[in-house]
């Protein structure tokens, strides 16, 4: 059994109490606070503290309204103060007559009076016509047609008209009346030839046999097996054990 181990090391029970082993009861005892004046720490010092007592019940008569009308500081025994000021009015309205702007002039005319340039033509207005009597242009006249039977100096070919079409004595005219193939009513193909099978829809017909209503797949439940079994089969949760427990050891 020696060869069964690696080193001098063999499982032994533990020399002293190990804290691992025990438990405890965890955060169930609740520390004191450090502030306020009751239910202090005594391990820590405490702080002087101040009271702060309540508002006064108003007293059943009063002799004042109390600061209920608010006066203007500026408001003195002997009237109003004020401090010295610019009176800030409107503009005066000032009528002034509309003169011309800078844009109004030109200057460049000036040049041309002022120094020397070299002749150019001035581009101006069309002139009126002295005449007021106005030739006919070239719209006006029209050439004569050379096309159709009524020409001005060319020999017309033969030409031909076309006319309406004449209901009497046309050979279009029905005169005997007669009734055209849309007159008659269609006559079905099975009065005069064999007629081809045919099918009809009824109606569903009804299953004979025992009608009581029967009970379907959802009617049964599989998980009721305590008819059969003791129990259902279930789950069950085990102890989680602490990695410092001491294993158990057989005797060697």
């Amino acid at each position: 059994m020696d060869t069964a181990w690696v080193g001098t090391w063999r499982p032994h029970r533990p020399r002293g109490p190990i804290m691992a082993q025990f438990t405890s009861p965890g955060p169930k005892y609740s520390v004191p606070g450090t502030t306020g004046y009751l239910a202090h720490n005594p391990t820590k010092a405490r702080a002087p503290a101040y009271t702060f007592r309540g508002a006064k019940p108003p007293l059943a008569d009063t002799c004042s309204p109390g600061p209920r009308y608010y006066v203007q500081p500026s408001v003195t025994r002997n009237g109003k103060h004020v401090a010295p000021a610019h009176h800030i009015g409107g503009l005066p309205k000032i009528k002034t007559e509309v003169t011309p702007g800078p844009s109004d002039y030109s200057v460049d005319k000036a040049n041309k009076h002022r120094y020397k340039c070299a002749p150019e033509q001035s581009m101006a207005f069309r002139h009126k016509a002295v005449k007021t009597d106005q030739a006919p242009g070239p719209a006006t006249y029209t050439l004569p047609r050379l096309l159709g039977p009524n020409t001005a100096y060319t020999r017309a070919s033969p030409c031909y008209s076309m006319t309406g079409k004449n209901k009497a004595s046309g050979f279009a005219e029905d005169l005997s009346k007669t009734p055209g193939p849309a007159a008659f009513p269609k006559v079905e193909l099975d009065v005069y030839k064999t007629r081809a099978p045919t099918y009809v829809m009824g109606t569903k017909a009804t299953p004979g046999g025992d009608r009581t209503a029967k009970p379907g797949p959802a009617d049964y439940c599989l998980g009721k097996v305590t008819l059969i079994k003791p129990q259902a089969p279930a789950p069950t949760f085990g102890i989680r054990h602490s990695a410092y427990t001491t294993p158990l050891l057989p005797a060697i």
